[in-house]
């Protein structure tokens, strides 16, 4: 399908406001004859002074349907002179506005039922919404209406029906406000909180009911990897020794990472897969995706040993550090799921392409060996072409021949065009892959991989944040950073800066983090911490010193990546852990007591928060004293969920109070079982499995 170009387009000024933004998203509508605005007083200004409704487009770079939209109707003149007639046209990357976003997608999702991407809203000057959807086609078709009679139909109930308009605006603020403080009013009748390990066993039960026993996953297509799923399995195996817990993570790993929605010749995951077994992806690949499926494989491979997992964690990891790896160390977002105007093209093979490609190498022998290893069938499994794939259940490991011929492949895609990347660098999202990469790095001892950990954190810390004041900022591209940051930007800081500190015992990844968790609550913190009156507790998405928007949103429920109060909580709790500061502690328990029903009631709503949950209720220090990496591969051996480790350089801790040199501490709230001097003792007080081959 053809989709909209993606090079920079011209300068600002020439079209409209959009060629100067540092989001790619926003620049590839720069071209566009509809004069947008981004996001900000200025649109909202013309649109109070010409009386005139806003059109608010909310999108991503590497959206499917945002560009077909684009095409269709953002390109076409008679449709962008239709828009700037009635309406003030405004632009939005939900990546770097994500509370905008939240905001317009909760009133959409309010009025229809739905939501997703591109989203159309249209609101009254001041931005309150009153009428909204997702894509629109250029024509009637499919029961959806033609874009150009939606913004006629909007634009005539401004002008003719006004009183209207405004009531149903008024009407959907008041819906998403109450939305927006259900978690307060439930935390108002809580009661005493119920045990980790009743509301885990609840939420395995339902995926249980959920899980697909022959192509793994949790729900019938498209299906979305939920790795925080996976790892949900694997803790109630290891907790209990639960073997269809077990079966379900591993049925569910094996089937993605065999299937099309992996990447065979260049790793990393797609996005999703549109049918039930895996194989035909959603082939844009994400940041986010990346970071968590990694992980999800990681522990996989700790509690079980299956090398399987390790490859595609290696895989996946080299994935991101090769194709998204950005100046000075900081990694871009995602790449889009076209190439050359075709969904998929950069990434599928027909038979013949692949004999070619194998001819042209001097590699004929290799053939035979690569069109079944890849399961490539003569008439295509996907619109007369492959997606690669591997038979479920079969081993990833190539042998040498298929090692070979994957070289070549990957050669030749190369050559073809190539999907867009979008180019901009997000303090969450690389703080995400970060913490990720620094615990694969101290699991497989791979040194590039800290390396680069370290890399991309001292980036965050030099290139996103206000030079005046050290206000993080959410967004950098091309050497501007703007934006203000999130609670989940400065929380997965925080949780980058420990999985570093455990990685290399250094203490200023600790201080890091302290300070960081210090401008979390400051900024964010719905109550005195925050500098304002006494409130319900919990991080607002958005800072005190943040644009104000209809409602001021509080991220509770976890999606595709953590809520913003998941990722507090679970970096609260181990920072706690680490520095015994009660402050830090203690807001991350506030955080589960205002879930507390929702998670009680609902666990897989906020699946993320369980593992701040485990953290509190069961949560362990170890303390390794002196030069000891025997001591310290015993713990690295393991999937330890909820036990945080310190050693090298010590910090002003309650942890290393009195402590030994050599010898190794295990310890839950601050009581400690007796020092381990040797290897196999710490061994049998951690318990769980052992070294990994």
């Amino acid at each position: 399908m053809v989709t909209t170009p993606r090079g920079r387009p011209p300068s600002i000024g020439t079209v409209n406001r959009l060629g100067a933004e540092t989001s790619p998203y926003l620049r590839q509508h720069a071209g566009n004859p509809v004069p947008w605005y981004p996001w900000g007083a200025e649109a909202l200004e013309r649109a109070r002074a010409e009386d005139k409704p806003l059109f608010v487009s909310i999108g991503y770079a590497s959206c499917h349907w945002c560009h077909v939209m684009a095409h269709e109707s953002f390109e076409d003149p008679a449709t962008a002179e239709d828009i700037e007639r009635s309406f003030v046209a405004v632009k939005v990357d939900r990546e770097e506005r994500p509370d905008v976003d939240a905001v317009y997608m909760a009133a959409v999702q309010t009025l229809t039922g739905s939501g997703g991407w591109p989203l159309s809203v249209f609101c009254t000057p001041d931005g309150r919404p009153f009428y909204g959807g997702t894509y629109y086609p250029p024509t009637d078709r499919h029961g959806l209406p033609s874009f150009r009679r939606v913004l006629a139909a909007m634009a005539d109930a401004w002008r003719s029906r006004r009183p209207e308009v405004e009531r149903q605006a008024d009407a959907l603020v008041d819906a998403v406000a109450r939305e927006a403080r259900l978690v307060d009013s439930l935390a108002d009748g809580h009661g005493d909180r119920t045990p980790f390990a009743d509301i885990l066993s609840r939420a395995v039960e339902e995926l249980g009911r959920r899980f697909d026993p022959q192509w793994g996953g949790f729900g019938p297509a498209p299906k979305f990897p939920r790795p925080t799923f996976v790892e949900l399995c694997l803790r109630h195996y290891l907790r209990t020794g639960d073997e269809p817990a077990r079966t379900m993570a591993g049925t569910t790993l094996a089937a993605m990472a065999t299937g099309g929605v992996y990447d065979h010749l260049a790793g990393g995951f797609c996005r999703y897969a549109t049918d039930g077994r895996w194989l035909v992806p959603h082939f844009e690949k994400m940041l986010t995706d990346q970071a968590l499926l990694a992980r999800a494989y990681l522990r996989a491979w700790q509690v079980t040993g299956e090398p399987d997992w390790l490859q595609v964690v290696t895989e996946t990891i080299e994935f991101v550090l090769g194709e998204l790896a950005a100046p000075g160390g900081g990694c871009f977002s995602s790449l889009d799921a076209d190439a050359g105007g075709v969904e998929g093209g950069h990434m599928t093979f027909t038979e013949a392409e692949v004999r070619r490609s194998l001819a042209e190498a001097g590699a004929t022998s290799a053939v035979d060996a690569a069109l079944a290893w890849y399961g490539i069938d003569p008439s295509g499994n996907w619109e007369g072409t492959n997606v690669l794939h591997r038979p479920l259940g079969a081993s990833l490991r190539r042998p040498d021949e298929v090692e070979a011929a994957r070289r070549v492949l990957l050669e030749a895609r190369r050559r073809r065009p190539q999907p867009a990347r979008d180019d901009k660098v997000l303090t969450e999202w690389n703080a995400m892959f970060a913490s990720v990469l620094a615990q694969a790095a101290a699991a497989t001892g791979d040194r590039r991989w800290a390396e680069r950990a370290e890399e991309i954190m001292d980036f965050l810390f030099d290139e996103l944040r206000r030079p005046r004041d050290g206000r993080w900022l959410r967004s950098w591209q091309d050497g501007t950073a703007r934006h203000l940051a999130y609670a989940a930007d400065l929380a997965w800081v925080v949780d980058a800066c420990l999985s570093l500190a455990e990685l290399t015992g250094r203490a200023r990844w600790t201080e890091r983090a302290v300070g960081t968790a210090d401008a979390l609550l400051r900024d964010f913190w719905d109550g005195p911490a925050g500098g304002g009156a006494p409130g319900k507790g919990g991080l607002y998405s958005t800072g005190r010193d943040a644009e104000a928007l209809i409602v001021r949103p509080k991220e509770v429920v976890d999606g595709a990546v953590p809520s913003a109060n998941s990722a507090g909580a679970v970096a609260l709790l181990r920072l706690g852990a680490l520095t015994g500061e009660e402050r830090y502690r203690s807001a991350g328990e506030r955080i589960l007591e205002l879930e507390g029903p929702l998670l009680s009631s609902q666990p897989l709503a906020c699946a993320d928060l369980l593992a701040a949950a485990a953290m509190a209720e069961e949560g362990a220090e170890l303390v390794i004293v002196g030069d000891r990496p025997d001591l310290l591969a015993v713990a690295r051996s393991r999937w330890l969920p909820s036990t945080v480790v310190a050693w090298g350089e010590p910090t002003p801790s309650p942890l290393w109070a009195g402590r030994r040199d050599g010898l190794a501490y295990f310890c839950h709230r601050f009581a400690c079982q007796a020092p381990a001097a040797d290897p196999g003792t710490l061994a049998r007080q951690l318990g769980g499995p052992g070294p990994r081959p």
